[in-house]
C-alpha cells in the first residue's frame, strides 16, 4: 500500500535537489524553491519546505544557511550534485526517478 504522505516528503526532497541544481553555482533562498514545490504541491508550506531542507542538510545533500532576517538558503553539496546528476546511488528517503538513458 503506498503512503502519500511519504511519496509527498520524498518527491519534495527530489524537486529540492533539482531546484538547487539548476541554481547552481549560487544557490536559492527558500522563496524559490517554495515556488517550485507549489508548482507541483499547490499547498505545500515554508514550514514543510524547511523540514525537507533541513532532512537534506542532515544527509549532507544540501548545505543550509539560516540568514539573520529569517530565511533559509540552500545550495548543493558536492554529494548533492553527485546524486542531482546520477553519478552516485540515492539512498532511501527521496525519490528520485530510475535513470533511463
Amino acid at each position: 500500500m503506498i503512503d502519500p504522505h511519504k511519496a509527498r516528503r520524498e518527491h519534495l526532497r527530489w524537486l529540492i535537489i533539482l531546484t538547487l541544481n539548476n541554481a547552481r553555482p549560487i544557490g536559492a533562498f527558500e522563496g524559490p524553491i517554495l515556488s517550485v514545490a507549489q508548482s507541483e504541491y499547490p499547498d505545500a508550506t515554508a514550514h514543510e519546505l524547511r523540514r525537507e531542507l533541513d532532512y537534506l542538510g542532515d544527509r549532507k545533500l544540501v548545505g543550509v544557511t539560516r540568514k539573520p532576517d529569517g530565511r533559509w538558503f540552500g545550495e548543493l553539496t558536492r554529494y548533492g550534485v553527485d546524486v542531482a546528476e546520477y553519478t552516485v546511488d540515492c539512498e532511501p528517503g527521496i525519490a528520485r526517478p530510475e535513470k533511463y538513458w
